[in-house]
């Protein structure tokens, strides 16, 4: 009987070695390709932060860029072209304001009047009324003013009042401290219509009231006059100055 030949020591032992062999290469291979992921994950992670660096400063300049744009140069610009014109108004105000408003009408207690220039003409007698402001402020006079004969005591109206020669329009007319004004008064003759129909009355008063006054102004003016109503006086509307020009 023969012995069989110990083939199943030595084989197993060669395959153990082998095993091992290829699992330690197996081993140093996964540590290899770890160590290759890691470097790449290192380096993936470091261009990250690069990246996301760059983006932060990228994105941090792109706020400071529109703060600088945006700033507020633009507003600054407007609030200045605003301030002038808001600060030439009240300067054309106060070059304006020594214009001052008209000044007010001339009242009869401020007023003196008295007979200017007188000319007499065919059928006719012409007479300048002047009137002077005594105050120490200016007043205007504007329109007609009112004149009457009167005589007696108390002194009484005779005859119509004047009318108004509408050939001589109105105009404001401004009277400084002491200035004056007139108007031309005619006065037709009481002798130009008969007696019946006139009716003559000498009267030694004209009666002025200035133009939008109430207050009449005496004096002492001696002329002939129509009781009855006959049309003898007409009145021009007033003018700057005594009218002896």
């Amino acid at each position: 009987m023969s012995v069989p030949p110990r083939t199943s020591g030595p084989p197993r032992a060669r395959f153990r070695r082998n095993d091992r062999a290829s699992i330690s290469n197996h081993i140093h291979a996964a540590v290899r390709r770890r160590a290759q992921l890691t470097a790449a994950a290192v380096a993936l992670a470091a261009i990250g932060l690069l990246t996301c660096a760059c983006t932060t400063q990228s994105g941090s300049a792109a706020p400071r860029a529109t703060d600088t744009v945006t700033a507020s140069p633009t507003r600054v610009a407007t609030s200045t072209s605003e301030q002038p014109s808001a600060q030439a108004a009240p300067v054309a105000t106060s070059a304006s304001a020594p214009a001052a408003p008209p000044a007010a009408p001339c009242l009869t207690r401020y007023l003196s009047a008295t007979a200017g220039v007188s000319q007499g003409t065919a059928g006719s007698t012409y007479v300048v009324l002047v009137f002077k402001n005594l105050d120490n402020h200016p007043c205007t006079m504007y329109g007609y003013p009112g004149v009457a004969q009167d005589a007696g005591v108390p002194v009484t109206q005779v005859g119509l009042a004047a009318a108004r020669d509408p050939a001589t329009p109105r105009e404001l007319v401004t009277l400084g401290p002491y200035g004056t004004a007139s108007a031309l008064l005619r006065i037709a003759h009481a002798g130009n219509y008969p007696p019946a129909e006139c009716q003559p009355v000498t009267t030694q008063w004209l009666q002025v009231i200035p133009p939008n006054q109430y207050v009449p102004i005496y004096l002492g003016y001696t002329s002939q006059t129509c009781a009855k109503p006959v049309q003898l006086l007409t009145v021009d509307a007033v003018r700057p100055g005594t009218g002896s020009s």
